[in-house]
């Protein structure tokens, strides 16, 4: 199964924005996030619509990252892609007559909405300038590394 990789690929975007001092254009986000400019475009637009990016048309134009870093959680982005499926596995639901498979899925959702809360927690809890600052740091050390 595919896991979903559009938090992860946003957040790639978003930092490569926040780094930026003029707009980035759908192409260059595209190559970003390996991700076709149109893919780009639609995210982009979800992401203007709660006023976390704006855009610009013409030769200059592109997009640019509105947000205050230290206001944009995790979890606010994971609400704005539309709460993607957090978890790639799932409950057997062929038989839900069967008292075992609803002994099993029973157990099953208990632990999946545990793990779930906690991570969304977690999510609420980290935001995009605290990725900044992680990346800004590995940044240094690599660049240290390289001198």
């Amino acid at each position: 199964m595919k896991h979903d990789s559009r938090l992860s690929s946003v957040l790639h975007a978003l930092l490569h924005m926040a780094e930026q001092d003029g707009p980035m254009t759908s192409e260059q986000l595209a190559c970003c996030m390996r991700a076709n400019p149109v893919v780009v475009r639609r995210t982009m637009g979800l992401l203007r619509e709660e006023g976390l990016v704006s855009s610009t048309r013409g030769h200059a134009g592109g997009w640019r990252i509105t947000a205050d870093l230290n206001r944009v959680t995790l979890r606010q982005l994971h609400e704005t892609l539309g709460e993607p499926a957090i978890f790639a596995i799932g409950n057997r639901n062929e038989r839900p007559e069967c008292l075992v498979e609803q002994a099993v899925n029973a157990a099953l959702n208990q632990a999946f909405a545990e793990a779930e809360a906690l991570l969304l927690t977690h999510f609420a809890d980290v935001t995009l300038a605290d990725l900044a600052a992680d990346f800004a740091r590995r940044h240094a050390a690599h660049r240290a590394g390289k001198d």
